[in-house]
């Protein structure tokens, strides 16, 4: 293995919380785009993505910003902004356009928190990138009403879900995180 590969700290904090409030957030709403489980749909997420995405994502939010960590505060506050829109805006009357409309105005939130974590590491860009990809793909499915580009959003949600729930759980399990940096606490790949 690569040394530039890192492990976990194992040491918890607001940003474990947040990935994992994030990655199961993610993940849930992704697999309800996907329709791959029969009678579960994203509206089904609606719960989840109040109470976890919202609420405890806009918390770790502002924890972070508390601890002087800008990018990551505005990361979790915004993300935890937009579940918490969604979630509880599940089942309202709105036009296909309407909610083209809103996904592409967040998919807006994921390109700039992609573009701002360009040097912390692999998975939080990758995270913020899919989601990113993931907005885009569901706010033109939206527009387009077409169940193809949503099943590939659903996915691809999924996907970016998948990533932050690794990157929490590796975090706490010192599992290799592929971040550039040296890792904590004196724990290596290759050690």
């Amino acid at each position: 293995m690569d040394n530039d590969v890192s492990a976990g700290s194992g040491t918890p904090s607001t940003q474990t919380l947040g990935h994992l409030a994030l990655g199961l957030t993610l993940l849930a709403f992704g697999v309800g785009h996907t329709g791959v489980i029969d009678n579960v749909a994203a509206a089904d997420a609606s719960a989840l993505a109040t109470w976890v995405g919202g609420i405890v994502l806009f918390i770790a939010g502002l924890l972070e910003f508390r601890a002087g960590n800008a990018g990551t505060g505005t990361a979790f506050a915004g993300l935890g902004a937009f579940w918490f829109t969604w979630g509880t805006g599940v089942g309202s009357a709105v036009s296909a356009e309407a909610a083209g409309l809103f996904l592409l105005l967040w998919a807006l939130l994921a390109l700039t928190l992609t573009v701002a974590s360009a040097g912390s590491g692999l998975f939080e860009q990758g995270v913020y990138g899919l989601l990113f990809v993931s907005l885009l793909l569901l706010g033109t499915a939206a527009f387009a009403e077409s169940d193809g580009l949503a099943k590939a959003g659903g996915w691809v949600g999924a996907v970016a879900g998948l990533a932050a729930w690794y990157g929490a759980t590796a975090a706490l399990a010192k599992w290799p995180t592929f971040s550039g940096r040296a890792a904590g606490r004196g724990v290596t790949a290759t050690g």
